[in-house]
């Protein structure tokens, strides 16, 4: 049952993430005022605000004007009531799954923030940088040497190639944001967890960027946010990064 309590609580989370993507880019309180349609300014009623329910019932569409309700909402509530559920039913409830829900969540919203906006908001990367390092000293895995050398050799590495990058193509190649959040990364899955980040990233991101040039939805000196990329490579690391590590020496054996 501990699973499907992790997988409710995280919709309700998930509720919550979405205020933070809608207001954080513009500055606005998350706690003031409460929840209320964009489109009409009309309040939501705690009855047609549950997660993921509450959409299917309206059928998509405020009870009060009928505008349409964006599709990430519902599924900024899935995909983190999924990642919940996930990560209870690995780590269990431990102090250890506290601080790895509370980065998973943060990079739910960095990720959706940078869809939208192009931008990674420091207000969730600077105070979850030394966050990440103390639950090192406090948890010890992985160790708080291990979260040091990936936040700063993480950070380091992106730093040249946005550095590199601009210098080659005379732009740049990735925004600061981006290093803020492989810091991040850094804090809290070691240096392990972002050599995956990095290639997971950057491989998914190459992929996606080629699909889309080949569609003709991206000419080839316009950028697509690298956040998501990261985060989804993030991910990847917390839950398979020692298999994908142990594989790829294998391979190389």
């Amino acid at each position: 049952m501990i699973p499907i309590f992790a997988f409710l609580f995280g919709s309700l989370v998930g509720s919550f993430l979405n205020v933070c993507i809608h207001r954080l880019p513009r500055e606005e309180s998350i706690v003031f005022p409460g929840s209320h349609c964009p489109a009409c300014q009309a309040p939501i009623r705690p009855w047609d605000n549950i997660p993921i329910l509450s959409f299917l019932l309206l059928r998509g569409r405020c009870r009060a004007c009928g505008s349409p309700i964006a599709w990430r909402y519902p599924l900024v509530e899935c995909l983190t009531a999924i990642l919940f559920a996930a990560t209870v039913s690995r780590y269990g409830v431990t102090p250890l799954a506290i601080t790895l829900l509370a980065f998973l969540s943060a990079l739910v919203v960095i990720a959706f923030i940078d869809l939208d906006h192009q931008i990674i908001p420091n207000v969730i990367t600077m105070p979850g940088i030394p966050l990440g390092l103390l639950a090192g000293v406090v948890l010890g895995d992985p160790p708080i040497l291990d979260r040091v050398i990936g936040a700063l050799a993480g950070a380091g590495f992106l730093y040249l190639v946005l550095f590199f990058g601009s210098a080659l193509y005379g732009q740049e190649a990735m925004g600061e944001g981006d290093l803020n959040l492989i810091a991040l990364v850094g804090a809290f899955l070691g240096w392990r967890g972002v050599v995956v980040t990095i290639l997971v990233g950057c491989l998914v991101g190459s992929v996606m960027g080629l699909a889309l040039i080949g569609l003709r939805r991206l000419r080839r000196r316009e950028h697509i946010p690298f956040g998501p990329f990261l985060a989804f490579g993030a991910t990847v690391a917390l839950f398979w990064g020692e298999r994908a590590v142990a594989w790829y020496l294998g391979f190389l054996r």
